[in-house]
């Protein structure tokens, strides 16, 4: 499962599985901030969304909008989870609303994950729903 942006798509096309392209799990859209340094705008961004995650920057989409779409599609995966493996490449904001659905959590604590760029998440499939196994994974090879 992967978002439609091209670096997701071909990241996901490395597992060498089939791959599924669900527009549920692109980036959060930044309307006019799209592009800007992030170290400007994040702090007033995040507590707009923390005081109204309904909020939205100018032309852009909400926390709120993006929630609505990842808890959606991680509910269609949880069945999937109990019989086989799943892997969704996304992006920061999907994947920080995919771990906190998974922890029963609201959206508003997004400020409170940090993500590395290529990192892994593990959610799996308990008896009683969702049940988060690691957050932000790297494993790096060292030179040599």
């Amino acid at each position: 499962m992967t978002s439609p942006l091209r670096r997701a798509r071909e990241t996901a096309a490395a597992f060498g599985r089939p791959v599924t392209v669900d527009a549920r799990w692109i980036e959060l859209d930044y309307g006019e901030l799209e592009g800007l340094p992030a170290a400007g705008h994040r702090d007033s961004i995040a507590a707009s969304w923390e005081a109204d995650p309904a909020w939205a920057p100018p032309g852009g989409e909400s926390l709120a909008s993006v929630s609505t779409r990842v808890r959606e599609a991680c509910e269609e995966l949880l069945p999937r989870l109990a019989d086989e493996s799943v892997v969704v490449v996304s992006h920061v904001f999907p994947i920080k609303v995919a771990l906190l659905w998974a922890l029963g959590c609201q959206d508003e604590a997004t400020s409170r994950l940090h993500l590395d760029v290529a990192s892994l998440s593990r959610v799996d499939a308990g008896p009683h729903g969702p049940v988060l196994y690691s957050v932000n994974e790297r494993r790096y090879r060292t030179p040599g």
